[in-house]
């Protein structure tokens, strides 16, 4: 039987808070939820799981050290100084 162990991670300090600036100067209350490190047990498979940012019901994605931002899925992304604008445009 396949084990699957999960792990969560937490956002970066700086990276939190320069979305929670960015949500603020944006007039809007983002929701954080943290990403996970999902493991196969007894297996080198790992899947890193980004965290998600929940903004005007709005998901976007980020991982910790990254300057990407993606939206809805990992098809799609912008840089973190856009997302800014793209928030703004959004209503």
């Amino acid at each position: 039987m396949i084990k699957f162990i999960t792990q969560e991670i937490p956002f970066e300090k700086s990276l939190k808070q320069r979305l929670k600036f960015i949500c603020q100067f944006c007039k809007t209350k983002p929701t954080f939820i943290n990403g996970n490190i999902r493991k196969i047990d007894k297996t080198n498979l790992n899947y890193l799981e980004p965290h998600k940012i929940i903004v005007n019901n709005v998901t976007f994605l980020a991982f910790n050290y990254s300057t990407d931002i993606y939206i809805g899925n990992l098809g799609k992304k912008i840089k973190l100084v856009d997302l800014e604008d793209y928030i703004k445009n959004m209503a």
